[in-house]
């Protein structure tokens, strides 16, 4: 019977031409863990779970980003893709939780012969959920990161 739901399941989820996963680190405002999920050939979700900022001391900090990728440059061992995306942000200290919209802008370097990926990314977060207006309403996040792809 495990064997039939465990089938059943795998053959439910939908093959896509850009399945892949990417688990890495990202380091600046924000820093942390991320996971990168494609979705389908031009489009992923992004997931970061780290610290906020090292200005006002660390803080907790999360965010879901849709990336949809614009424009994809070709070499003979690179590709260069460009993302833009749409997300969510959480972020803040045990008893100061604040919420926020936030819009980037990607660039990578995923090289064809390794599964590795080096970008940067450049985001606006707008914050609108900061009970102790401890936060800037609309701040600037970027920072670089490397990815390994499954």
């Amino acid at each position: 019977m495990r064997k039939l739901l465990l089938a059943s399941l795998l053959l439910a989820v939908p093959a896509t031409a850009n399945a892949d996963i990417g688990l890495g680190l990202f380091l600046g405002d924000p820093s942390g863990l991320d996971v990168k999920i494609g979705l389908e050939r031009r489009s992923a979700l992004d997931l970061l779970l780290g610290w906020n900022t090292f200005r006002d001391g660390r803080t907790g900090y999360g965010h879901l980003t849709y990336l949809y990728q614009v424009a994809n440059g070709r070499g003979r061992s690179v590709r260069v893709p460009l993302r833009i995306g749409i997300g969510g942000a959480i972020y803040g200290h045990e008893d100061d939780i604040n919420v926020g919209v936030r819009a980037p802008l990607e660039l990578g370097l995923r090289f064809t012969r390794t599964p590795i990926e080096v970008y940067g990314e450049i985001a606006v977060l707008v914050t609108f959920i900061d009970d102790n207006n401890n936060y800037d309403d609309i701040d600037l996040q970027g920072g670089v990161g490397l990815r390994f792809y499954f």
